[in-house]
């Protein structure tokens, strides 16, 4: 286990080392926390390319101490050309993950760290220059970084939907093949492009020379994506959703996220009184499971873009709603499961300051490298977060121009009841909610350090990153009692490795009320917990 990280003046997570130095060197220089996110993040975006890019969405919670959360969302709407007429005039079924036409909605993220600087500046006196919040990234994509095992096994496992995808074998092949892991892996493009981002500032990826530039390569590629498409987004700020709870108050994005999933899982393990329930057993494991299955059927009928709801989501976190589903869940046997939304190429990170202003943060590509097409003038990897839309005009999360996709990604953020502040959460699609029940619980519930609770065995429930399967996956390291028992009552179990990425690459950062700071980073990853 690694080891547990406490201090006072200020912490970041990562799952890649480098973005939580990132972070940690803007707090140790007088930056705020929402500064040192910003740094990460670019970080991030250019030592783990196979997770995130700044051609993908971004989701932010944001807590300033005396003020309520609020959040942003930094998430890209469908192209006024994307159809479904688009689709089906090129003869698809179905909205291809890969290529050109995979890359059909405006990559919000760095709208979103446009938006939290804005905020840094006028709310929390923040003074550091764009330019130094990027210079880490810059130098990583001008000099190069090492190869993680990830990326090289990510990219060899994912390289026959990805080889010949405009503009990807150039920026992430090395003579047709995938980089060895430990070998020197540089991306020029990319940093002249943070370059001159830090010289023209952020506006310019989406009204500026570099947009009009990016809308080229979108058009080349075959992408129904158009410089208006990009003029006309901007970042939003959002009201969080907020769960009451025995432990304290917590909060998560609205639609078109899955955060609602994540507080409905914590909302009826409280009501099954979980804190009562051995933290190492059968019973625990069971009762998340179950949890999160009646979550998700809310998930899947109601959640999308919030424009095209029939419901609140806030409302649907009202007691009585918590409690019928809390109703529901058979103590002893697992109830049917069907099939889940499917892999997510994600990263999460997390930031406390010294003055106990927190971020919780979550950066994506969708899938691995996203739509694999990589923009031939500014070397930016595109999401492909737009393949999750139905062509089918009566779905849910059915295709229409200037429609916000659902997204898997959820931040979370906790106001505990003893004055702790806790930032938490994951990669991993289907899988994020379900070890975002696995971190609060144990921390929250069980007491343990959040370090513990990161190392801890986890599980997944359904399909994520690398993983096409249903199943209810376990770590090897569950004693074999447990999963003989669940597999007695009723889940179909699958084993995967001791420490498997399968599960996610999680964090997670809390505050004490006297200002002491603890943190966990995930053994699954290529990450750390930096404070000072």
């Amino acid at each position: 286990m690694a080891p547990e990280a406490r201090l006072r003046r200020g912490m970041a997570v990562a799952p890649h080392r480098a973005a939580a130095e990132s972070a940690l060197d803007v707090l140790a220089e007088g930056g705020n926390a929402v500064e040192a996110m910003v740094a990460a993040a670019a970080t991030i975006a250019v030592v783990y390319p196979h997770m995130n890019s700044i051609g993908g969405d971004a989701f932010w919670l944001v807590h300033v101490p005396g003020d309520p959360p609020r959040a942003i969302d930094a998430c890209g709407a469908a192209a006024a050309a994307a159809s479904i007429d688009f689709y089906r005039a090129r003869g698809l079924a179905a909205i291809p993950f890969r290529g050109g036409v995979a890359a059909n909605t405006v990559a919000g993220t760095v709208s979103g760290w446009k938006l939290a600087l804005e905020f840094s500046r006028e709310r929390l006196g923040g003074s550091m220059p764009l330019a130094r919040l990027l210079r880490d990234a810059i130098a990583y994509a001008a000099s190069g970084i090492e190869v993680t095992r990830s990326q090289a096994e990510t990219t060899r496992s994912k390289l026959d939907g990805l080889r010949g995808v405009p503009g990807f074998d150039a920026a992430f092949l090395v003579d047709g093949e995938p980089p060895a892991p430990g070998a020197r892996f540089r991306q020029p493009l990319m940093a002249a492009t943070l370059e001159r981002l830090a010289a023209a500032g952020l506006d310019d990826f989406y009204r500026g020379d570099l947009a009009r530039g990016i809308a080229r390569d979108l058009a080349a590629a075959g992408s129904p994506l158009a410089h208006a498409d990009l003029e006309r987004h901007e970042a939003l700020w959002r009201t969080p959703l907020a769960l009451p709870h025995s432990q304290g108050t917590l909060f998560n994005m609205p639609p078109p996220t899955q955060g609602l999933v994540s507080l409905l899982i914590l909302g009826i393990l409280d009501r099954l009184g979980i804190a009562s329930v051995d933290a190492h057993g059968a019973d625990y494991v069971h009762l998340c499971v179950e949890a999160a299955k009646q979550a998700f059927t809310v998930r899947d009928r109601h959640v999308t873009d919030p424009a095209y709801m029939d419901v609140d989501a806030q409302a649907l976190l009202e007691p009585q709603r918590v409690d019928a589903l809390a109703a529901r869940v058979d103590r002893a046997r697992a109830a049917p499961w069907g099939a889940g939304r499917g892999p997510a190429d994600t990263i999460w990170m997390g930031a406390i300051d010294a003055e106990g202003r927190a971020v919780s943060f979550i950066q994506s590509l969708y899938h691995e490298y996203g739509s694999g097409v990589v923009l031939a003038e500014s070397g930016v990897n595109w999401q492909n977060r737009g393949c999750s839309f139905s062509l089918d005009p009566d779905a849910l999360n059915s295709l229409r121009p200037g429609r916000k996709p659902f997204h898997t990604l959820n931040p979370a953020l906790a106001l505990l009841r003893d004055g702790r502040t806790m930032v938490y959460g994951t990669m991993g699609g289907d899988g994020q909610p379900q070890t975002q029940s696995a971190l609060f619980t144990r921390i929250a519930a069980y007491g343990m350090s959040p370090q513990q609770a990161v190392d801890a065995p986890r599980w997944l429930l359904g399909r994520t990153w690398g993983m096409p399967s249903d199943t209810l996956k376990l770590e090897s390291r569950f004693a074999p009692a447990i999963v003989a028992e669940l597999r007695r009552r009723g889940h179909e179990v699958e084993l995967v490795g001791e420490y498997d990425a399968t599960v996610g690459h999680a964090g997670a950062i809390v505050r004490a009320a006297d200002g002491t700071l603890a943190g966990g980073a995930d053994p699954r990853s290529d990450g750390s917990a930096a404070g000072r």
